[in-house]
């Protein structure tokens, strides 16, 4: 049960993820990416998680993106109308890792005094507003565009840094200035990266210089980069910044009212002059000496420095009241929720000792787009945040839940937060050289972790959820029949009382589907009694329900994929016990949750039908195959993160989970094949019927989703399935397949 939050605490903030980026001539916008530009009703669900303060865009490259005088007020009209109505203060931002409109750029003199203007006009428009962001994270932005060249104007020397980041921070002061004017009580929250920077020996200076550098954006607005600062040779002279530039930051202070600090796994850099070590895509330098830089999670034994003692530093640095103004971690469900109870902790720890932590921010709402590229591609790479954009309406995670339980007064309580996240555990650390001289304990669950219990030890679905929850930290007894007979009521209370855990995980069954028909009793007491039995006694003790059903409770009479509203009709004996069992299982537990999937294939089971087509191939035989029958194949490690994750969340009912794409099986052989760089003309297709099958199967079972199009597709998960298998390495063909293969 959750318990009350110790006080003091911080408040709990959100954030939409609102990057209008340029890269060359395209403006990556992520408010488009997400639907949120054009999806109103989102405010409301924000404010269903008790957030009652939120960053939010006012961005100038959307409102003016052709000047002032064509500024387009609606969309910023109708949202901060909607949240001033839900009781929600925004945080307004104005340029979110941007350059300015086209006629502008971070290199342009004229940059700072544009952006005021706009925010002149958006105080005087909006007088009441009293908090703002002017410019998200300027360091980090000069560093992408006038260091890494990244993003536009794309230059990679210290100058363009400088000017960068000295116009955004002119900006801002500007900016304050203008909003000012009309509002004097209006307050800067600024944010920035708050990483920290380790190395070697040799590169002792180098991590001395950007820990120092970390702080510039803080220390231009508070007046203090003088003569004598650890960086002011650099900006002079390296960067060339005339020394009036700099003059104008102590004439004119404009000291955060809030110091936003951004802190993510990957804030924490190591940089270590042995290249040899590691991969070519961490190499870099300096000019003087050629590194690897790399995530410090990944190298030092002792792990991260952590939020709490970053925050400590930038307290002991300003004494200016600090916030968490983006916690988001792209991973899976329970990393997200540990990750995020991580800093909370840290920020609460903090304030209670007398740091003025105002509030923690859960980012990234509605997730990000295409940041494993540090956007500069789309390719369509998302990541869920409080809601999952994979569903015909945003979805709430379990990261919502959590928000609902900050936002009461609630310590959060979710039975994944017994583990700890990935990196506190040894297997994060994984470049071998630095374990030598030295033995690491291995990462063991604490003995009150709750878990999950997994049945069918034996089968390929119940040794990959063992697999998984290994990967993903999550505590688990993966148990046999003998251990827990899922029809029989007394084992099942027995292993329940003996084990303990929050969810069972309902991996056994009768797979045989041609024996089925002559074997109906087991087949039934295996599909149907013991999921019924699982549900009814999961609801009585309170705990969660996983189970597992299949495509061929359809009977393949339509043309188009079955989602779950679709009436079963099935034509065989496993079919029956299926679909039987959906309905025993939610009559008894409406919570409970049901997959239907189809069709596995996966690395660690030698008897589906891809390995063994691939098997046959190899040998110089050739497969045979139905080239009439259509179904949606699902890659299982695919199928078992995505129903953790739906676990996780606390989705109840029927959902659909396979991977996009519809194919039929003599197809998949030949996609399987050509990826394999094997004879694809080796597949022999033919109808159904003709494989002298004894149970009759559907000719069309393709799925669909309306609520979870959380699996990738079929093409991508086939590449995975042949590299984690082992199949043909130097053969794999990465080009694409024939998109008239694929049926979308």
């Amino acid at each position: 049960m959750a318990g009350k939050l110790s006080a003091p605490h911080p408040e709990l903030w959100a954030g939409v993820e609102c990057t209008v980026n340029r890269v060359g001539d395209n403006y990556f916008d992520q408010l488009e990416r997400s639907g949120h530009a054009h999806r109103a009703s989102d405010l409301d669900r924000f404010a269903s998680l008790g957030i009652k303060t939120l960053r939010y865009p006012v961005l100038w490259e959307r409102v003016a993106p052709d000047g002032i005088a064509r500024a387009d007020w609606s969309w910023p009209d109708q949202r901060l109308g909607r949240l001033e109505q839900l009781g929600i203060t925004p945080i307004v931002g104005l340029v979110h890792h941007g350059s300015g409109p086209r006629g502008t750029s971070l290199l342009d003199p004229s940059f700072p005094l544009l952006l005021a203007e706009y925010a002149g006009q958006v105080a005087r428009r909006y007088p009441h507003l009293s908090w703002y962001t002017p410019v998200n994270e300027p360091l980090t932005t000069a560093r992408f565009s006038g260091l890494y060249g990244h993003w536009y104007p794309h230059a990679r020397e210290p100058r363009a840094f400088a000017r960068a980041l000295l116009h955004q921070c002119r900006g801002v002061v500007l900016a304050m200035e203008r909003i000012r004017e009309i509002n004097p009580n209006a307050r800067l929250v600024q944010t920035d990266d708050l990483g920290k920077v380790f190395s070697t020996r040799l590169l002792a200076y180098q991590a001395r210089f950007e820990n120092e550098r970390r702080w510039l954006t803080y220390d231009l607005l508070c007046g203090r980069v003088r003569p004598g600062h650890p960086l002011w040779k650099y900006l002079r002279f390296e960067a060339a910044v005339p020394s009036e530039e700099l003059q104008f930051f102590r004439d004119h202070p404009c000291p955060p009212d809030t110091i936003g600090a951004n802190y993510y796994l990957t804030s924490e850099r190591l940089i270590d002059e042995r290249l040899s070590l590691y991969p070519p895509s961490t190499h870099g330098g300096n000019g003087r000496h050629a590194y690897a830089d790399v995530e410090a999670v990944r190298l030092r034994p002792e792990g991260l420095v952590g939020p709490r003692e970053l925050l400590r530093e930038a307290w002991d640095r300003y004494h200016i009241p600090l916030a968490v103004t983006e916690v988001h971690n792209g991973c899976t469900r329970e990393e997200q929720l540990r990750w995020f109870q991580e800093v909370w902790e840290a920020a609460s720890a903090l304030k209670q000792e007398g740091v003025d932590v105002q509030a923690v921010t859960i980012w990234a709402l509605l997730g990000a787009f295409d940041w494993n590229s540090l956007v500069t591609r789309a390719e369509g790479h998302y990541e869920p945040g409080a809601f999952d954009l994979r569903a015909p309406e945003p979805r709430p995670t379990a990261l919502a839940a959590m928000a609902r339980e900050l936002a009461s007064g609630s310590r959060p309580s979710h039975p994944v937060l017994d583990m700890p996240g990935w990196w506190r555990r040894s297997k994060r650390l994984l470049y071998p050289h630095i374990l030598k001289g030295r033995s690491l304990r291995p990462s063991l669950p604490p003995a009150t972790a709750r878990g999950l219990l997994i049945t069918g030890a034996t089968g390929t679905l119940g040794q990959a959820f063992a697999r998984r929850c290994e990967v993903r930290g999550l505590a688990y007894h993966l148990l046999t029949r003998a251990e827990m007979d899922i029809a029989d009521e007394h084992s099942v209370q027995a292993a329940l009382a003996l084990h303990g855990g929050w969810a069972v995980v309902n991996a056994a069954g009768y797979v045989r589907v041609d024996e089925a028909e002559h074997d109906r009793a087991r087949c039934f007491r295996e599909n149907t009694l013991g999921p019924a039995v699982l549900a009814r006694i999961c609801a009585e003790r309170g705990l969660r329900l996983l189970t597992f059903s299949s495509d061929l409770v359809f009977d393949g009479k339509t043309r188009e994929p079955y989602d779950e509203g679709s009436e079963p009709s099935p034509l065989n004996v496993y079919g029956q016990s299926k679909a039987a069992a959906e309905h025993a299982v939610l009559d008894a537990n409406p919570a409970a949750l049901v997959i239907r999937t189809s069709a596995f294939f996966g690395p660690w089971d030698e008897h589906n039908f891809v390995t063994r087509c691939i098997r046959a191939l190899e040998s110089g035989g050739t497969w045979t195959a139905a080239d009439d029958a259509v179904v949606s194949p699902t890659y299982v490690p695919d199928l078992v993160d995505a129903s953790l994750d739906l676990l996780i969340d606390g989705e109840p009912g029927i959902c659909h989970l396979a991977n996009q794409g519809r194919v039929t099986w003599a197809e998949l052989a030949r996609l399987a094949a050509t990826k394999a760089g094997l004879d694809p003309t080796r597949i022999l297709g033919c109808a159904q019927q003709e494989l002298g099958l004894a149970a009759a199967r559907p000719v069309y079972s393709a799925l669909q989703s309306r609520r979870a199009l959380v699996m990738p597709c079929l093409e991508h998960a086939l590449t995975r399935y042949l590299q984690e298998s082992g199949f043909a390495p130097r053969r794999l063909s990465d080009r694409p397949v024939d998109p008239e293969l694929l049926e979308a």
